[in-house]
């Protein structure tokens, strides 16, 4: 689902799709999606970023924002990536 797409781009072409961007990993504290994401840069040889929620956060007007979209350029700036948000539960409980 992830290495795949990275590896091989060419065959998603030759039938007209376009490869995934992203992947959804949920699941309860302490089950691996850390270790898995990292696993799954290191075999796609890519970079590695891992952001936890609350550091996204400020008080000031307008700076969260500014801090996604900055974390997002650093992304681009050091493709291919995997990004990886961290305990976004504490930002948004429900």
């Amino acid at each position: 689902t992830v290495q795949y797409p990275v590896e091989h781009p060419e065959m998603f072409e030759k039938f007209g799709m376009s490869p995934s961007k992203g992947v959804l990993l949920y699941g309860p504290p302490g089950c691996g999606k850390t270790l898995l994401a990292k696993a799954i840069a290191s075999e796609c040889r890519s970079n590695f970023i891992s952001v936890k929620g609350p550091e996204l956060l400020t008080m000031w007007f307008g700076e969260s924002e500014a801090n996604v979209r900055g974390i997002f350029d650093k992304a681009r700036q050091s493709a291919p990536c995997v990004l990886f948000f961290e305990e976004l539960d504490s930002i948004a409980t429900q």
